[in-house]
């Protein structure tokens, strides 16, 4: 089966449609994360019979119907840290079909979802939000002078084992720090370090480590 045929009618046009406009195809993979094959093969398809449409009976038949590849969409959306096999598993439970992980990657991947580390942030509370945006409104519209007296302060804390990083969720690019995509943590496992320092705008605080 060609490339260029594991991607549905609207998006083929959409890709010839910017190719006659005269995007390149190098601009159009990286647009829509596809390889320069699939492009290729569909631009010298459309040239040489003006269409985009397969030939009938051409091609493996595709293993998921629309129906379970929206499916597919929305259990990885409502638990973004599961895994391929997972999502795969609860496709056959769901509904009979059984299917690769590499399937369901693909499959997702059709939808704008794919396989990112989580951003971290340490938890706030509604309270904490609540508050920080109320200092924030009432201290926006503070002079030079009155900032020049603030000493902003902060510290991290760094574990001394490291992250196997193995843990990723499904999402959509430019979608890194929406709410549902950033994992908060707040304990560190074995050692740490604390790193302390302040700043003002006219100087700074030796860093404190201990």
């Amino acid at each position: 089966m060609s490339n260029h045929q594991r991607l549905d009618d609207g998006m083929r046009w959409r890709i010839v449609g910017r190719l006659e406009a005269g995007q390149t195809q190098v601009q159009i993979c990286r647009e829509f994360n596809l390889t320069p094959n699939i492009v290729c093969n569909l631009w010298k398809h459309f040239q040489d019979t003006g269409s985009i449409e397969r030939k009938p009976g051409q091609g493996r038949p595709r293993a998921t119907t629309a129906t379970e590849d929206r499916y597919l969409s929305i259990i990885a959306r409502r638990n973004r840290g599961a895994t391929a096999s997972q999502l795969s598993r609860d496709l056959y439970a769901a509904t009979g079909t059984r299917v690769s992980r590499v399937t369901v990657s693909k499959r997702l991947h059709e939808t704008g979802l794919f396989a990112r580390r989580p951003a971290v942030c340490v938890p706030l509370t509604s309270t904490n939000r609540r508050v920080r945006l109320e200092w924030c409104r009432a201290n926006r519209d503070w002079s030079m002078d009155l900032w020049a007296t603030v000493l902003f302060t902060d510290e991290s804390r760094f574990s001394l084992n490291t992250d196997s990083c193995r843990t990723f969720i499904w999402r959509k690019p430019g979608t890194r720090y929406l709410s549902s995509n950033v994992r908060e943590i707040d304990h560190y496992g074995g050692g740490s370090l604390m790193v302390w320092a302040g700043i003002m705008l006219d100087g700074r605080t030796p860093l404190q480590v201990f």
